[in-house]
């Protein structure tokens, strides 16, 4: 665990530049762009989550290549600024050797298991295409740069509905910890954007900005980890070995932890314009960044709720729907008057859910602290 912390040390710079791309770049194009690069990143990242299952990231040869894998994802980052420009291939190239050295250490750990090596081929073939892909885009620009960028994260993220998902192995209570992990990573990214937002200088209103911003973090800190999180690590560890729970891990883990990180870096990026000139309505796609990023987060557990328990909850698909709705308004509204209805919208849910789900809640941590003290 300590090597895979360090490691996630580099996805925070990802995220910081993925949202300093799109803070530079405030257009819909900026916004795109930006969530693209956050998708390549976030599957690389996806990828040693996964691999960590297989083997263990402490023994010398593993914990080698593992370094060598974060220097070249830490030299993908600092490309993220120019990615699309003069460090497009510079970005390739360090990231064909970040996906490199996953598949290498699958390999090794499938020497005697022909499902795990018969799913890491399939996965290989899907890694050389994405790459592929990006390297191609490094010698194009504008909209057909952005397309291979599209196609290319595309294909590399299906590539396990064509290859299947029976051999993969996995250890669900540290695979749910590791995203869970990373959703505070994210959730930091956001605090970081205030203070970075906050630069210019501090008065009353920039400090009431800060306030409210960490309140919304703490908003969906609380909506994750209070119940979500619990079940869905229930969830996992409950499902039979092989193809079911690996089905669950990539859908609930690998695709739907995306939307929610993306929510959260969004949020990040409008947090950090706001902090910048809480004088001024927020522009659109700021106001879209704050209050769709918040909306995307929401959509995200309703999906991985229904995924998992085959429920929809009903009240975080109203919220969603309140904060997409509130964009018209927030371009009109003082940014403090947006982030204080954002904060009301977040805590009227989570009092809500807080009575409905009363009993389950307390069911979970009972059955969670009971096994703690039998561990």
């Amino acid at each position: 665990m300590p090597l895979e912390l360090f490691f996630d040390l580099v996805f925070v710079l990802a995220l910081t530049q993925s949202t300093a791309l799109m803070a530079k770049q405030p257009t819909w194009e900026g916004l795109a762009n930006g969530l693209l690069v956050l998708g390549v990143l976030w599957w690389a990242w996806v990828g040693y989550a996964w691999l960590t299952s297989v083997v263990d990231p402490e023994e010398g040869g593993v914990r080698l290549a593992i370094i060598a894998a974060m220097a070249a994802m830490l030299v993908a980052a600092l490309c993220v600024p120019k990615v699309f420009e003069s460090s497009a291939g510079l970005f390739a190239g360090a990231y064909a050797i970040v996906r490199a050295g996953q598949i290498v250490l699958f390999l090794i750990a499938a020497r005697d298991d022909p499902g795990l090596r018969k799913s890491v081929l399939g996965l290989a073939v899907s890694t050389a295409i994405g790459v592929a892909l990006l390297a191609a885009a490094a010698f194009t620009d504008g909209l057909l740069q952005g397309t291979l960028w599209a196609l290319a994260l595309a294909l590399d993220m299906a590539g396990p509905y064509f290859f299947g998902s029976e051999g993969w192995k996995l250890v669900p209570g540290h695979f749910a910890e590791r995203h869970g992990l990373i959703v505070i990573i994210a959730l930091g990214e956001s605090i970081v954007a205030i203070g970075v937002g906050a630069e210019a200088g501090l008065d009353a209103g920039v400090v009431t900005a800060a306030v409210l911003g960490v309140f919304v973090a703490a908003g969906l800190w609380w909506l994750y980890f209070d119940v979500v999180a619990l079940v869905a690590e229930r969830r996992l560890s409950n499902a039979e070995v092989g193809q079911e729970q690996n089905e669950i891990a990539r859908d609930s883990f690998s695709y739907l932890h995306f939307p929610m990180v993306a929510g959260i870096v969004l949020l990040a990026l409008g947090l950090k314009k706001t902090l910048g000139d809480v004088g001024e309505p927020l522009k659109l796609v700021p106001a879209v960044a704050t209050l769709g990023g918040t909306a995307i987060y929401l959509l995200a557990h309703v999906a991985f709720r229904w995924r998992n328990v085959h429920r929809l909850n009903a009240a975080r698909l109203v919220c969603a729907g309140v904060c997409f709705a509130l964009v018209p308004v927030a371009v009109e509204l003082p940014p403090l008057v947006t982030l204080a209805i954002l904060v009301a919208v977040l805590a009227t849910l989570i009092a809500y859910e807080r009575v409905r789900f009363a009993e389950l809640r307390a069911r979970l941590r009972h059955q969670l602290a009971a096994g703690s003290v039998a561990d």
